[in-house]
C-alpha cells in the first residue's frame, strides 16, 4: 500500500515537471526553437487546430523560423494566429514561406521573461507539494483504520518527503538554466 502511494506521488510529481518543461518552451529566449509556437492553434475550416498539424515548422538560422503552410489559402489565418499569440511575434510572408524572425530581446522583456519563469516555477511546486500532502493523507487515513503501523507510516512520510525534495530540486535546476539562457547576450 505505501508503494503505491509513493509511485502514485511520484508519478504526479513527474507530470508536473513534465508541465513546467513545456511552459519554458513556451517561453522564449534569443534564439529560435520550434516549440516556441506549440501553443499556438489555427482555425482550420472552422476547427481549432495546432499549429504544428497544418504546417511544417523549421529552424532557418539561430534567429528566423520559417513555417511551409500545406495549404496555401491557410497563410492568412497562420499569420493571425501567430500574430494573436502573446509572443510577440511578426510573421512575414514570402510566397509560399512564411518566415518569423525573432525580436532582440531588451533587458526589460528579459526580467519580464524571467519573472514568467519564476511563477511556472512556484507553480509547479505547489503542485508537487499538493501531491505530497495527498500522499501523506492517505498514509495517515491508513494509519486511522490500522492498516498500518506507525513505523510504517513514518517510513512512508520519510520516503514521500524524499521524493518531494528531489523533485523540487529539479524545479529548482530548470528555473536556473532557464533564467540562464534568458541572461545570456
Amino acid at each position: 500500500m505505501i508503494k503505491d502511494i509513493k509511485s502514485d506521488a511520484d508519478e504526479r510529481m513527474k507530470k508536473s515537471l513534465e508541465a513546467l518543461g513545456h511552459n519554458f518552451n513556451k517561453i522564449r529566449t534569443g534564439r529560435a526553437h520550434p516549440s516556441l509556437l506549440d501553443g499556438i492553434k489555427v482555425s482550420y475550416y472552422g476547427a481549432e487546430t495546432p499549429l504544428s498539424q497544418v504546417a511544417n515548422v523549421n529552424v532557418e538560422d539561430a534567429r528566423t523560423l520559417s513555417l511551409t503552410v500545406w495549404d496555401r489559402s491557410m497563410i492568412p489565418d497562420v499569420e493571425r494566429a501567430i500574430m494573436k499569440s502573446d509572443l510577440g511575434l511578426n510573421p512575414a510572408t514570402a510566397g509560399e514561406v512564411v518566415r518569423i524572425p525573432m525580436p532582440m530581446l531588451t533587458q526589460e522583456t528579459r526580467k519580464g521573461y524571467i519573472k514568467q519563469a519564476r511563477s511556472e516555477a512556484e507553480a509547479a511546486r505547489v503542485s508537487i507539494r499538493n501531491a505530497r500532502r495527498d500522499a501523506m493523507n492517505l498514509l495517515k487515513e491508513l494509519l486511522k483504520e490500522k492498516d498500518i503501523s506507525e513505523d510504517d507510516e513514518r517510513r512512508g512520510q520519510d520516503a514521500v518527503q524524499k521524493l518531494t525534495d528531489t523533485y523540487i530540486g529539479k524545479v529548482d535546476a530548470l528555473l536556473a538554466e532557464k533564467e540562464s539562457d534568458l541572461m545570456e547576450i
